[in-house]
């Protein structure tokens, strides 16, 4: 992997995101690391980061909900002439409709989670393809079968993978475009143990997966350069099995 190749990780501060930007970072990428809320756990990466390999990571801040953020991100690569290899769009907004009070509000979920995706592709497009770069979104299983009180982030997923199928049309030959559709990996923080337990009910391997699963996979479709217009579900087999989403 050439050391001057840089991936950019949206959300990469925590959580999935975290893992992600570390898989990468051993696989040899220079890392772009995009926070918006967590300014704290970004920089405490990017200086574990620098402090392994130096000058190997960038945290950079923008609110990708609103019309300016994305715009702010391309900028700043193009200001540091970054050659951009992988485009790992992982932030996301997971609310449920009762949180949803306004046009704003509603307007902010589709933004984050299918807008700034899809322009952040486009836009940066011919820097990936100088790179024979990838483009990958973190989907949802749940952008194939709706989750139950979560319309509007189900239907802002089930657009995402369609935009990932547009794209890999689109911007093909020189840069190819995949998803991953994550399952149960991480549960939120007001998922109460009967929640869990159903879920896990339904998974077939009767287990969450983990953070490091889905960083697995990203290095897996970067290495795998006739992969284009996937989406892998990873999910433990539990879409295999015809749930209705409407547990959790």
């Amino acid at each position: 992997m050439t050391m001057n190749k840089w991936a950019l990780v949206t959300g990469g501060a925590k959580r999935i995101g975290e893992a992600i930007v570390l898989a990468l970072h051993k696989k040899g990428f220079n890392i772009l690391l995009h926070y918006n809320g967590s300014e704290s756990d970004a920089m405490a990466l990017a200086g574990k980061l620098n402090l392994s390999r130096a000058n190997s990571c960038m945290a950079v801040q923008a609110d990708l909900a609103t019309e300016q953020g994305p715009l702010s991100l391309v900028q700043h690569i193009n200001d540091q002439q970054l050659p951009l290899a992988a485009l790992i769009n992982n932030a996301s907004l997971f609310i449920p409709d009762s949180s949803i009070e306004d046009w704003q509000s509603s307007q902010r979920l589709l933004n984050l989670n299918l807008l700034a995706p899809y322009l952040l592709a486009t836009t940066l497009s011919d820097n990936l393809a100088s790179n024979h770069g990838c483009v990958i979104n973190l989907v949802d299983i749940h952008g194939d079968r709706p989750l139950k009180r979560h319309g509007l982030y189900s239907i802002s997923k089930a657009g995402l993978n369609m935009a990932t199928r547009a794209l890999a049309q689109e911007l093909a030959p020189k840069v190819r475009v995949n998803g991953i559709s994550p399952g149960a990996i991480l549960w939120p923080s007001q998922s109460d143990q009967a929640a869990i337990a159903s879920v896990t009910q339904a998974i077939p391997l009767a287990r969450a997966g983990s953070p490091e699963d889905i960083a697995d996979t990203v290095c897996f479709i970067l290495e795998s350069p006739y992969l284009n217009g996937q989406v892998i579900a990873i999910d433990g087999g539990r879409s295999a099995t015809g749930y209705t989403g409407a547990d959790g």
